[in-house]
């Protein structure tokens, strides 16, 4: 009768921590896949147009829902994106590039993931459509 009373506790116990082991592994899941996709900081990113490689700096902000930001490049500061959105770790937006007397739209699809971004930027330049990959990481704040 103690060996079945000692293996109802002993079969109990286990359950008790498996489940507790369970419940904070899926809370941990969850909070980690929460904070994948958020785009606020200052992303240090790179790309290449032909064979040249080019930097940027885009620096995202977020006011409740309202996503928005600005892109410095080298030769030109502060340009405000615009009509940004975000939704499932994906940042779209806007911005015009100044380069060389030339005013250039470019659309950015890019994903967040953690402290890395990836996508494409796509501009028409001479009545032809150009697309690049541009990466970049999360600058670590303090």
């Amino acid at each position: 009768m103690a060996r079945t009373i000692f293996h109802y506790f002993l079969e109990a116990t286990m359950k008790t921590i498996l489940s507790a082991a369970l419940v904070l592994g899926l809370c941990g899941l969850a909070s980690a896949q929460s904070g994948t996709a958020d785009p606020v900081g200052t992303w240090k990113c790179e790309y290449s147009i032909g064979d040249q490689k080019r930097t940027a700096e885009l620096t995202i902000k977020k006011d409740g829902d309202k996503v928005e930001g600005t892109m410095n490049w080298p030769d030109q500061k502060d340009e405000k994106i615009t009509d940004p959105k975000f939704k499932d770790g994906k940042l779209t937006f806007s911005v015009v590039r100044k380069f060389m007397d030339n005013v250039i739209p470019i659309d950015y699809t890019l994903t967040i993931d953690g402290d890395k971004l990836t996508g494409k930027g796509s501009a028409e330049f001479g009545g032809q459509k150009q697309e690049f990959d541009i990466a970049g990481t999360r600058e670590k704040k303090g």
